[in-house]
């Protein structure tokens, strides 16, 4: 049974008001796969109607965000639908999923990523928007400087600090900083995102962040040659 079809069943218990709360408790690395995704689509589907409408893109974004197999299509825009009519706060799904991952900050960084590329997907970031965002990154644990670093990266008119990229201090020796990026680019290979407990659809995601991670360590190199 593919994941979507896993998801498609988890949050149609959930239309019928059994809830998901047995799910977001569960540790084990196949319940945490699907919660993380059923958080993305959930959290997705709420951003979506941040700025007061839901565009064809921002439903298509989820293409971008998890390879979905043409054969599980119907389930996906199943998920997405039930999530969007889901009357449930959006609060309640960024405290479960913070609960579930306490502590594990590259998989909270994993599912803000996820809203951004949602957020962005018509082609503009409202500030409803950033607010709601700001308050998912606060709810789950994700703090003040990785969210700047994260909004650098996705918004177009941030300008991007490589030192919040990496999640360093300006006044780290390079030997350390170099250290960090090396971590970030094993962190980011498809195997660890499995070990982690995301979705095999979720490395689109990866890719993106690898490509960042290695401009922000060639910024820094530059600037300290420089």
């Amino acid at each position: 049974m593919s994941i979507w079809s896993r998801i498609t069943e988890a949050l149609a218990a959930l239309a019928k008001g059994e809830g998901l709360g047995a799910l977001f408790e569960r540790r084990r690395p196949p319940e945490m796969s699907v919660a993380f995704t059923i958080a993305v689509v959930a959290l997705g589907a709420k951003i979506a109607k941040a700025d007061g409408r839901v565009t064809r893109d921002e439903v298509s974004a989820f293409r971008e965000v998890f390879r979905i197999a043409p054969g599980d299509e119907a389930h996906a825009a199943r998920v997405f639908n039930l999530a969007r009519q889901d009357v449930a706060g959006f609060e309640d799904y960024a405290r479960r999923i913070g609960r579930m991952f306490e502590a594990n900050d590259r998989v909270l960084c994993d599912l803000m990523e996820g809203l951004f590329h949602i957020a962005l997907a018509d082609g503009d970031y409202h500030p409803a928007e950033d607010e709601f965002l700001s308050r998912v990154a606060e709810l789950v644990g994700v703090d003040e400087r990785r969210f700047r670093g994260l909004r650098a990266r996705f918004v177009a008119d941030a300008v991007p600090d490589p030192h919040d990229v990496l999640g360093v201090s300006p006044d780290m020796p390079l030997d350390e900083i170099r250290s960090v990026w090396r971590a970030e680019v094993r962190e980011t290979h498809p195997d660890r995102l499995a070990a982690r407990g995301l979705p095999e659809e979720a490395v689109t995601l990866a890719e993106k962040r690898l490509v960042a991670i290695n401009r922000a360590w060639d910024e820094i190199q530059a600037k300290r040659a420089a």
